[in-house]
Parts: structure tokens; sequence; C-alpha cells
């Protein structure tokens, strides 16, 4: 067994980290305040991420630390299994539906990030097929480049290799199609047979992969492909949901009339864990409707947590006031013409933007042939200068800030970009 030094004296064992190499060289975080954050020394940082993908209304929003603490002065948590529910929990499940973009919605309440939402509607999918005759239907189609977070379920549907090897198997009956390419799902059912498929899950925008928008007509084309073959489509809206691509939803921006969404991380932007998934009136039909034995059993110790559920309508109530989705709306053509230059550095492949405050810097091939390093040393080099990004995929800068970020921000990003790839590239 290799020695453990004495130097290594925190006991945190941080997530996609080489804890080998991290002692000493850990950047602790105390406070944030609208799009930056500040470590124990002091030092600013304007967040290019809004941490992951998630703080979608900035720091230091005080109402949601109140909307916390009122509640858990009444009732901090209660289960919600069998019969229990709690007012926030439902006031949540309400305002949830209504904004959903299919007609009839119910809503299914999961307590941590996006992964608990994509096991719940890998679940249902099958449950939902076994509850109407069909339990045959038991594949799960998804695509290259694709990330459903970490849970068994997600892992299993993940196109990025690095994260799925050390693991798989997982869960069986899974089968993956290149991102692109709607003929390549339509030929993977029909060579499955429809009775055997189950659901495609599909992120609208394809985010820790490298941001990746949809391909001109490729989200209407695997849509129509799953209704011939009566496939569930799951759209998963874990990044995407609650205002990142300028609509509630990236399912109503591109009209796509999903079976079920998946959502997170917007939902609370990020100030305590919560997640849904939003099932449309076919799945909800046989577990509902009048008489039914039918019963989804899959839930959480937390789900419908009362103080998270609230700090949920208290976030969604601040979307609305300050009319954040239209910011983004906004800010979109902005963030890409802030982004565009750094397409002519010989370092960058691609600048790819103009879907919300989405965006991905991806590092020219041979430059990461060459150097291997090279995305780590950018990451650096970038928060050096005082904004914090993250590598997508080993290949891709992300940019996906909170609504609030100014647009003198923006250029802020653009800067720190410019000076890393300029000083890794002499």
């Amino acid at each position: 067994m290799g020695h453990i030094e004495p130097t290594h004296k925190t006991a945190l064992w941080n997530p996609f980290a080489n804890m080998a190499t991290l002692a000493g060289k850990a950047i602790t975080i105390v406070r944030g305040e609208g799009s930056t954050v500040y470590d124990t020394d002091g030092r600013a940082y304007l967040d290019a991420l809004a941490s992951l993908w998630y703080c979608n209304v900035g720091y230091g929003r005080t109402e949601l630390a109140d909307a916390a603490a009122a509640q858990m002065r009444e009732i901090a948590g209660f289960q919600t299994f069998e019969y229990y529910t709690n007012p926030p929990a439902e006031a949540l499940c309400r305002r949830i539906a209504d904004l959903a973009p299919m007609p009839g919605a119910k809503v299914f309440l999961t307590p941590g990030g996006g992964s608990d939402a994509v096991d719940t509607a890998g679940k249902l999918a099958r449950a939902y097929w076994r509850a109407v005759g069909e339990p045959t239907r038991q594949v799960i189609v998804s695509r290259t480049h694709a990330y459903h977070g970490m849970n068994a379920y997600g892992t299993s549907l993940g196109g990025i290799p690095l994260l799925t090897e050390p693991f798989a198997p997982l869960v069986g009956q899974v089968e993956q199609v290149p991102w692109d390419d709607p003929s390549a799902l339509e030929k993977t059912i029909e060579l499955l047979g429809d009775s055997r498929v189950a659901a495609f899950f599909c992120e609208p925008v394809i985010g820790a992969g490298g941001v990746y928008p949809p391909p001109e007509g490729y989200l209407s084309a695997v849509r129509e492909i799953c209704r011939r073959h009566d496939v569930l489509f799951v759209a998963d809206e874990v990044i995407t949901g609650y205002g990142r691509v300028g609509e509630w939803f990236a399912s109503g921006r591109f009209d796509l009339d999903p079976d079920l969404i998946t959502t997170a991380k917007g939902l609370s932007s990020g100030y305590l864990p919560i997640g849904a998934v939003i099932a449309g009136p076919k799945v909800v039909e046989p577990f509902w409707r009048a008489g039914s034995t039918e019963v989804f059993r899959h839930g959480y110790t937390y789900s419908g947590h009362p103080a998270a559920a609230a700090v949920a309508l208290a976030n969604l109530d601040l979307i609305e006031r300050e009319q954040l989705i239209g910011r983004v709306a906004e800010l979109e053509p902005v963030l890409a013409r802030v982004l565009a230059p750094l397409a002519g550095h010989d370092l960058v492949a691609a600048v790819r933007s103009g879907t919300g405050l989405l965006a991905a810097v991806e590092i020219d091939e041979d430059a990461r042939t060459a150097d291997p390093m090279i995305g780590q040393r950018l990451v650096a080099a970038v928060r050096d200068r005082g904004v914090i990004t993250r590598l997508l995929r080993g290949v891709a800068l992300q940019v996906s800030p909170p609504f609030v970020i100014t647009e003198a921000e923006l250029a802020q990003i653009t800067e720190a970009f410019a000076g890393a790839f300029d000083e890794v590239a002499r």
C-alpha cells in the first residue's frame, strides 16, 4: 500500500479530483455576490460557470436564505411517501406543472441534483410500459457526448467514455447513437424492434459533453421518430431548464412536447438541492386514472423536502419578478458576439454559442494531441486572470454564467480567455 503523507490534513474527498496532487492547491470559496465569488484570501473570481450551470440568479440572494429559514421554523423536513405531503411541495409542483410546456403535467420531486432526476425518469419509463402491458419495452437509447449525471442510470446512459468506462456496465439494455444523426436513432429502434425500446434520452443542448446546440432540424426529426415508433421522448433539461436558453424550458423553445422532462440545477439556483421529473399526460395516465392499482415504487428520503421546496418557490418568484429569462434572451447575442473573436486564435478550433447563456470554446485538436495537459493549463491561466471556467470532455472551456451577468463581465470573460490562450501559446 502507498504511504499517505501527513500533509494531507483535509478529510474532504473532492469529486473528479486527483487527490494525490490536490494537497495545498485547493481554492476555498467563502462567499459570493452577483456573478462573483471570493476565496479565503479575499481574491475575487468572476464565475463563468454559475458554479456547475446552476446559480442562475447569482450569489448573495438573502431572500432565498430567508425562505429556507422561515420554512425551517415551521417544519424543516418531513417525508412525502404514500399519504404525506406539505404546502411548499404541493405549491412547487403546481408551479412547475403550470410552467411546463405540456398540458396536464404532474411532477415527481427528487432530492438532489439531476442525477436523481435521470434515475427517476429511467425507472419511470420502464414502469410506464409495464403498467400499460408492454413489459418488453426496456431498452433506453442515449447519444454520444451525452451527460446524464452520475447515478447508475445516468452513468450507463452517458456518452463520455472517460466518465463511463471505469464503471460499466451498470444498467443493462442501454443503447447509444451518434449525437447528431436522426437516421441512426431510427435504425437502432428498427433493429431492436419497437416492442423493445422504452425511451430516448436527449439533452436539447448537449452540456457537459462540450455545449453542442442542436443541428438544424435535428430535434424535430428525432421527436417525430419517437412518435412514429411510440418511444417515450425524455428531454434532459437539468442544465437548460428554468431559463438557461431564454425560455422556461428548451422543450418550449424547440417545440418538443416531451413525455418526460428531467430538471434540477436552476430550479433552486443551487441554494438548496432539489430536482424534479415532469411527466406529460401519456406517462401520467396509467398511474393516475380513476381505479388504477399501479404504483410507481420509487422515491427518496428527502423527496418533497419542505425547506428545499420553499427555496425553489422563492427562486422561481425571483426569476419572474426580475424578468431574468428575458434578460437571458437579450444577452444571448451579446455572449455570442463577445466570444466570436476567440475563434481566430491559433489554439481555438471553434466557438459554440447562440442558445441562451451557454457557450464553449473548443481547443485545437493538434494542440491537445501535442500537449495533453493544455486544457488544464488554460483553466489555470484563466483563473489567474480572475475568471473561473472548467474543461468539458477534455476538449472545451465552459461558459454558462449567472443570468445577472453584465455585458462588461461577459467582456471580462473573453479577455481572460484570450489572455490565457496567448500565454499558453507562447
